[in-house]
């Protein structure tokens, strides 16, 4: 479902944010994105969306080259950012239909879809009010349900859980199983690791722009675990300070 080649993202200041990143995401698959404040998370996704553009390498979506077709990759994307900018002066139904109007949905199929979303995360009443007069998890909701709006089948996220209760959590934990179900893919980042542990197919960890390591919470465990070792945060936390030479670091992240 998606396919990163050698991507690379620097900034001003020359550093690499994202250095030469190989990654592949399976169709039907939830896929987890660890790593530690600055590793290159935000900056993969952004670049995933189409926010920023790689200074090299190639990504696709679909089968479809980000570069050369962008509008048909994004059609089949749905993001919802770590933090969603919003007009303030839209009310949450204006800005649901402006979502609508952006990827084609039809009036009808929006009634269809808008309703038992609003109504699923306790937002119908405050969807006519100004986005003005939300809180951050009342934002955070309305831009879940946009992003949902055209049925994408590739859904991003970036830390997904921020400003949500826990009741809001859970169920957008169980639309995410729910949506791998019916063949569609998931791509999240988090700092939460009991939440990438439970959750996730596969995991991909990045620090320092570069990915060093990619599997399954057992098949990183093993590769990384150390005596004493029983959790995922633990080997995290062991696997972000490097400690371990290039060579097997670059091998184990194949």
């Amino acid at each position: 479902m998606l396919k990163l080649s050698g991507v690379s993202k620097s900034y001003g200041s020359g550093v690499k944010a994202v250095d030469k990143l190989d990654l592949h995401v399976r169709p039907g698959e939830i896929f987890g994105f660890l790593g530690p404040n600055g590793a290159g998370k935000t900056t993969t996704i952004k670049m995933v969306v189409g926010v920023l553009k790689p200074d090299e390498g190639e990504i696709e979506i679909g089968g479809v080259n980000l570069a050369r077709e962008p509008i048909r990759a994004k059609l089949m994307t749905g993001y919802l950012p770590d933090e969603a900018t919003l007009w303030d002066k839209l009310t949450g139904i204006e800005y649901l239909n402006f979502m609508g109007d952006v990827y084609g949905v039809s009036l009808e199929e929006r009634k269809k879809r808008i309703i038992p979303l609003l109504e699923t995360f306790e937002m119908t009443k405050p969807v006519g009010d100004p986005i003005g007069s939300y809180s951050r998890g009342m934002r955070q909701k309305i831009a879940l349900i946009g992003s949902l709006l055209h049925r994408p089948r590739f859904w991003i996220l970036d830390e997904p859980m921020m400003g949500l209760d826990p009741r809001s959590s859970f169920l957008l934990k169980e639309m995410m199983r729910s949506h791998v179900r019916e063949g569609g893919s998931v791509f999240f980042s988090t700092h939460v690791m009991e939440v990438a542990e439970r959750l996730c197919d596969r995991l991909g960890i990045i620090n320092k722009g570069k990915l060093i390591a990619v599997g399954t919470t057992d098949e990183i465990r093993k590769l990384f675990a150390q005596e004493g070792d029983k959790t995922l945060e633990e080997v995290f936390l062991k696997v972000t300070e490097a400690k371990l030479p290039e060579d097997q670091l670059a091998s184990l992240a194949k």
